[in-house]
């Protein structure tokens, strides 16, 4: 009964995770359309590399969703804890589209910027459908922050709280360019492309994070102090065991692996060890959600020798 109530929270994750990737990819078609097409009908600079980031992210919500794909096939001989990796694999995907976007949005409003400050380039003013559609992405976006990571929270899903991350960068991007856009429209032109350097900001600020969290799941860590703590709860609880050392946990996308070693009283037999070390494993698999395996490593405790 377990298992398949495991399976079946397995399963609507995945539904979740692939209904945030959707709905993202959805709204960032739209706003990639209408960002791109009143940035240069509207003769704002900032809307117009705002919606550069909109396309790109276009593109990798698709990647995400790919890699998303793979990543729920099950384990087999190669990969026998599954293919939940692809997850973070994929929010460095994300990261880095958004640390390429971002550089090149910035190269190109610092341009701008000096065309019109030294070169005394003409400008022309923005449009007002410019600062309605900036305003429009800032409560959209606000939307699909909110949708986003909770979604990510409830499935520990490191692509997806990428895709939060991602969101929640568009708010102030957005922000920045309805700032933008009104003093341009006041006569102050260097305004505009000048909030296309701080969108740009923004973007690398949150593709540098995400790609620094994502790579962390691909390797052996220290559990974090919660985790850390429940384990070695469930280990003093049980008698023989006198001391915990090297817990590690290596992760599989929202799933993860426990090494441990336990130090056991000196009089007990390996058959007892055993049994020790088979109680704390059921322990941990009862108490610790997504908990793929638990390896414990037991020895005599030596220490008051």
């Amino acid at each position: 009964m377990k298992e398949k109530d495991a399976s079946r929270a397995v399963e609507l994750n995945d539904r979740r995770n692939i209904f945030a990737v959707n709905l993202g990819l959805g709204s960032n078609l739209v706003l990639a359309f209408l960002k791109v097409t009143f940035g240069i009908a509207g003769h704002s600079p900032a809307l117009l590399a705002d919606g550069i980031n909109s396309s790109s992210d276009v593109v990798y919500y698709i990647a995400a969703k790919v890699f998303l794909h793979m990543s729920v096939k099950p384990a087999d001989k190669e990969h026998p804890y599954g293919h939940r990796q692809m997850e973070n694999i994929a929010a460095i995907v994300v990261g880095s589209f958004i640390i390429t976007t971002a550089i090149a949005i910035f190269w190109n409003s610092i341009d701008l910027v000096y065309d019109i400050i030294i070169r005394k380039t003409k400008a022309h003013e923005a449009a007002h459908i410019t600062f309605i559609i900036a305003l429009f992405t800032v409560g959209l976006k606000t939307v699909l922050t909110a949708v986003t990571r909770s979604i990510g929270i409830k499935t520990k899903n490191n692509a997806i709280k990428a895709l939060a991350y991602d969101h929640l960068n568009d708010i102030f991007a957005s922000v920045a360019v309805a700032i933008g856009i009104f003093f341009s429209r006041l006569g102050h032109f260097w305004v505009d492309p000048l909030a296309g350097c701080i969108v740009a900001l923004f973007i690398l600020k949150t593709g540098i994070e995400i790609i620094r969290e994502s790579a962390y799941g691909l390797m052996s860590t220290e559990p974090d102090e919660e985790l850390k703590n429940i384990i070695e709860t469930k280990a003093w609880q049980i008698p023989g065991i006198t001391g915990v050392e090297n817990i590690r946990v290596h992760t599989f996308g929202q799933f993860f692996m426990v090494n441990m070693d336990i130090l056991l009283d000196q009089s007990l037999t390996i058959s007892q060890g055993d049994a020790i070390a088979d109680v704390l494993e059921s322990q941990l698999n009862k108490e610790i959600h997504n908990l793929l395996e638990a390896h414990i490593h037991y020895h005599p405790d030596r220490r008051e020798q």
